[in-house]
């Protein structure tokens, strides 16, 4: 049974870091990807970053790029999502997703078959 746990989310000050961490146990997705998105209230689930283990590769989205940074090892599949210089527009839910997206599905939801169960960010003064 494949699970995403996903770990970090916390309430942190306006121009904070944060380090979201998560970890698959029963597949470790080297052949596919591994993603962050997030959902912000009353707002659809938008994709942040993917690792494609299976090139090497690593994409952020526009958004967020300056800013948060994505990482992981293939071996424990495990990924990462360093954040800084967080404001009020970054908090949401924060989901891991795995699966083995084709590259045009890589930023979309229905790239991937497995999700973690959310880790909430609130930046707040």
């Amino acid at each position: 049974q494949v699970q995403l746990v996903e770990s970090g989310g916390g309430i942190v000050l306006p121009g904070s870091s944060l380090r979201l961490s998560c970890v698959a146990s029963g597949d470790n997705f080297g052949g596919g990807a591994m993603a962050w998105f997030r959902q912000a209230p009353g707002k659809e689930r938008e994709w942040i970053a993917t690792i494609r283990w299976s090139v090497g590769r690593t994409y952020l989205a526009d958004s967020v790029k300056g800013r948060f940074s994505v990482s992981g090892d293939k071996r424990m599949g495990a990924i990462y999502l360093q954040m800084n210089s967080l404001d009020a527009d970054d908090t949401a839910v924060y989901y891991c997703a795995a699966g083995r997206p084709i590259l045009s599905s890589i930023a979309t939801v229905r790239g991937y078959g497995y999700w973690g169960q959310g880790t909430q960010v609130t930046v707040s003064s």
